[in-house]
């Protein structure tokens, strides 16, 4: 009787030697003359045990990590096919605290299923969204959406609904949907984990997404640098268009829906929704003037769905499960889960799935466990390289949209940066102004030239050079950012620079030793 060994394809995984354990897994075998099958799966997200090799014993899934080539021969020894014990043994997959405590609803298929399988994928629940979906006109489909309280899981956590009905009820002969998966922001990852694990969700969820507003075709906008997700969508689009899941009659309805993958050249601006839809019809990634607003003329002059990748692949569980089931998850206005992703100075990084309303403070210290050097966490990073920088006494805010806009910050797409106390805010702040001016498409003034000047200013106030005139001409720069900027790569640069300088100002001090060192 064969046994099955899921091995991941994640990239974090292969970086960490995937490839290699996958390899030393299969010739072992072949040596002990042992019926193995290996499956290639996707991460789960516990980056800190990876690679996670997991074997399917009886009912439960049995995980050891991380395992190296050299421990594969030590593995076989203490009979891991059975689940035997090993120091590399972790337990049942589902039973690691750090898994077992979190609400996996969009990414609750990442790391289970073989990604490059249509009938895994339908097994554990694949397209019973979209066969919902297919029973209902397309106002219904938006009704859903928006009664489930979906929010663009990316930059605004714009609600999804009104999106899909403003570009429903506008009238065209041409239509699209445009997936962002140009993930760009610092320590974000989910995109990329959902893409190369659960490829089919994302497909599924834009095909829902026009069936609901009358759209036909689609493209996923993907940044070069995932080469690991562009092979999994491609093989995925691929399965689903043979199954008839896409194509001029999708699951014989006879209403047409099809996608492509396009791949832009990794400019942190396309990443902006107009900027994007430039990029896409072959133009320079540059922003374009609003209004009109991409729903009403977006890609080619036409209606046009931007979303993010999250963003689709949490609508096939609203419509399977119903709005009010994702709607009753989460607090206030954030309404379901976000997946959370936990990087830099950390000792357990990863991605975390949990409702809206867990406290930052239970992400960082109970999934996270602390710093990676064992020192105090002085500050995180939340929502990207435009996020504010948190420092401990904001740490008990809960995971929630209107919440973190209260106390000046932003989630974002949800991704957490840490850094312990060793880090200079300073420099931090610089870095931001520094980002702005990479990767500024210099449409607007203040975004091209104040971003430079930024640089400039702050290192004046680093060096003690007439430290408050230096202060106040920042803080009039960072004003003229936000107020004058085109898009919000300028207009949110100033959220890093002043909440560094509001937190965290003894670090823009040059200490008086050294003042009077250099005079």
């Amino acid at each position: 009787m064969s046994t099955t060994v899921y091995v991941p394809r994640d990239a974090t995984a292969l970086a960490l030697g995937a490839e290699a354990v996958a390899t030393a897994i299969a010739a072992e075998a072949a040596r002990r003359s042992l019926e193995l099958r290996v499956v290639r799966n996707g991460s789960r997200g516990a980056f800190w045990l990876e690679p996670l090799v997991e074997v399917q014993t009886g009912n439960a899934r049995v995980a050891y990590g991380p395992v190296r080539a050299g421990d594969v021969a030590s593995l076989f020894d203490s009979g891991f096919l059975e689940g035997g014990k090993h120091r590399l043994g972790q337990g049942a997959v589902e039973a690691i605290p750090y898994l077992h405590k979190q609400l996996r609803l969009t990414m609750g298929r990442c790391g289970v299923i073989d990604p490059q399988s249509l009938a895994d994928y339908q097994a554990h629940g694949g397209y019973a969204g979209l066969q919902a979906a297919l029973a209902m006109d397309g106002a219904g489909i938006v009704k859903a959406v928006t009664d489930s309280g979906l929010r663009g899981r990316g930059g605004a956590a714009f609600p999804t609904g009104i999106k899909w009905r403003t570009v429903l009820e506008t009238a065209a002969p041409q239509k699209y949907i445009v997936c962002n998966a140009d993930e760009g922001d610092s320590g974000t990852f989910s995109d990329r984990l959902l893409m190369e694990g659960d490829p089919l969700c994302l497909i599924e969820g834009m095909t829902i997404a026009g069936l609901a507003v009358g759209a036909t075709r689609g493209y996923i906008y993907l940044r070069c640098e995932y080469p690991h997700a562009h092979a999994a969508l491609n093989a995925a689009l691929a399965a689903a268009r043979a199954a008839g899941f896409l194509g001029q009659s999708v699951a014989g309805s006879g209403r047409a829906f099809d996608l492509e993958v396009r791949l832009g050249a990794g400019a942190y601006i396309c990443g902006e929704e107009t900027s994007l839809l430039e990029s896409l019809e072959g133009k320079r990634g540059q922003v374009r003037f609003k209004p009109p607003l991409p729903a009403i003329r977006g890609l080619f002059d036409s209606p046009t769905v931007v979303n993010n990748v999250i963003t689709f692949a949490s609508v096939p569980i609203v419509l399977a499960r119903g709005a009010a089931c994702y709607r009753d998850f989460g607090t206030g206005r954030s309404r379901g889960t976000l997946p959370v992703q936990l990087a830099g100075n950390i000792r357990r990084g990863g991605l975390v799935e949990c409702a809206f309303g867990v406290p930052l403070r239970t992400l960082l210290e109970e999934f996270g466990g602390g710093s990676r050097t064992g020192r105090p966490v002085r500050a995180v990073q939340v929502g990207g390289p435009l996020g504010s920088y948190w420092p401990a006494s904001k740490f008990d805010t809960p995971l929630d949209y209107e919440a973190f806009a209260q106390q000046g910050g932003m989630l974002g797409h949800g991704g957490i940066v840490v850094f312990d106390d060793t880090v200079d805010m300073a420099a931090q702040a610089r870095y931001a102004f520094e980002f702005c001016a990479l990767e500024s498409c210099g449409k607007c003034t203040p975004c091209r030239i104040g971003s430079t000047r930024g640089v400039e200013v702050i290192d004046r106030l680093r060096a003690g050079d007439r430290p408050a005139q230096q202060e106040a001409l920042l803080r009039d720069l960072c004003n003229t950012l936000t107020h004058g900027s085109l898009c919000a790569l300028g207009g949110l640069t100033p959220l890093p620079v002043l909440s560094a300088l509001e937190h965290f100002p003894e670090d823009f001090v040059k200490p008086k030793a050294a003042v009077a060192a250099g005079s």
